[in-house]
C-alpha cells in the first residue's frame, strides 16, 4: 500500500457555504473525505478510494465544483469553490491512487 501523505484541498472563503467554515477535500491513499466544519465540531463523510467509481469536475470563471461518486450507490460527495488547478490534482490524485491499488 502507498504511503503518501494526504493531500488537502480548502475551498475559498468567497464562494457561498464557505466563508466561516471552509470544505476541505482530503485525499489519501485510502479515501477521500469531505470534512465541513461548524461551531461545535466537524461534519465528515468519506468514501474509500476502492469504492470511487467517477470524479466530474464542473468550472466556472474562477472556481470549481467536484463531484466524486462511489460505485456503492450511496450519496456522491460534492464540494464547490475549489480553485481549477486544485480540482485537475484532486481528480489526478484519485486516479494514480485507485491504478497503484490494482
Amino acid at each position: 500500500m502507498d504511503s503518501s501523505p494526504a493531500e488537502t484541498f480548502t475551498a475559498s472563503r468567497w464562494t457561498q457555504g464557505n466563508f466561516w467554515f471552509p470544505t476541505k477535500l482530503v485525499i489519501s491513499p485510502q479515501r477521500v473525505s469531505r470534512v465541513k466544519g461548524r461551531f461545535f465540531g466537524n461534519n465528515e463523510e468519506s468514501i474509500a478510494m476502492s469504492k470511487i467509481a467517477s470524479v466530474h469536475i464542473s468550472t466556472g470563471v474562477f472556481w470549481a465544483e467536484i463531484v466524486i461518486e462511489s460505485s456503492g450507490g450511496a450519496d456522491p460527495i460534492t464540494s464547490h469553490g475549489h480553485r481549477k488547478r486544485d480540482a485537475q490534482r484532486i481528480r489526478n490524485l484519485i486516479e494514480t491512487y485507485q491504478a497503484q491499488s490494482r
